[in-house]
């Protein structure tokens, strides 16, 4: 019983980070412009800095590797470091082009001239300020879950194959799965599912548009849907390890816990 009310108090927590960023990281194109070879991103979930780039990757319904490095981390912090000369985050190794990128506003270019249809960072996307002050402040409200190591995994191996996350930005319940996933340095493939249009809008049992939900016509959802098992409802974890599947976050993050929490 506690179990739960702490975890509903911490996605309470992740709906207000949500409606402080202003709706960002909810929508975005059905129809995206996926490289051959995945794009991986160092970063974690409490960082402002790095909320902006997967602000941007949900935008451009974009699939990336995860790689989480909060506070005393000691998976991937270090590699960070050795690939790009310091520990500092969003680090973004892109393969397809050879670039290897700090600083969200680079990132941020990068990702939209190759991986949108225009080419070119959109107006909304060009002047974010110096200091993130929306993103601390998101990050504070959520219980700045997701900035600093678990220590109880020090003595647990990363999974062997990557964990496969469909999540968008924005929604709280997988705010809170990536969170542990953060704190508890575990890897995983991010499958964004961004709402494409406005029917996509509200939770999986209640969506705006009454009567049964069917996806846009050759959209990423509708792809997701064939895979979800005729739903589309996030968060949705799969671990190849130990051929887990399953919806729900407190039984994502019971699970997460158990088989990687130490």
């Amino acid at each position: 019983m506690m179990r739960m009310i702490a975890h509903q108090v911490q996605v309470v927590q992740a709906l207000a980070s949500s409606v402080t960023a202003l709706g960002r990281g909810m929508g975005g194109t059905a129809f995206p412009k996926q490289p051959s070879k995945p794009l991986k991103l160092y970063e974690f979930e409490g960082c402002p800095y790095c909320r902006r780039v997967r602000e941007i990757l949900t935008t451009l319904n974009l699939d990336v590797e995860i790689y989480p490095c909060p506070k005393n981390g000691t998976r991937f912090r270090p590699l960070v470091e050795k690939i790009g000369g310091k520990a500092q985050f969003p680090f973004l190794i892109d393969e397809n082009t050879g670039d290897q990128l700090y600083e969200s506003k680079d990132i941020i270019a990068h990702l939209f001239q190759h991986y949108s249809a225009e080419a070119k960072v959109p107006k909304q996307y060009q002047y974010y300020p110096p200091l993130p002050v929306v993103g601390t402040l998101s990050s504070i409200v959520s219980g700045l879950y997701g900035m600093v190591a678990n220590t109880s995994n020090k003595k647990m191996p990363a999974p062997e194959k990557l964990l496969e996350l469909w999540s968008f930005e924005a929604s709280p319940y997988s705010r809170v799965v990536r969170a542990k996933l953060t704190e508890l340095e575990i890897p995983y493939i991010l499958h964004n599912v961004a709402k494409e249009r406005w029917q996509d809008q509200g939770p999986a049992a209640l969506r705006l548009k009454p009567g049964q939900y069917i996806p846009l016509a050759g959209g990423k959802r509708e792809k997701i849907m064939q895979r979800l098992g005729g739903r589309v409802q996030v968060p949705y974890l799969e671990d190849p390890n130990t051929g887990i599947k399953m919806f729900e976050s407190a039984d994502i993050n019971a699970y997460l816990k158990k088989q990687y929490g130490g």
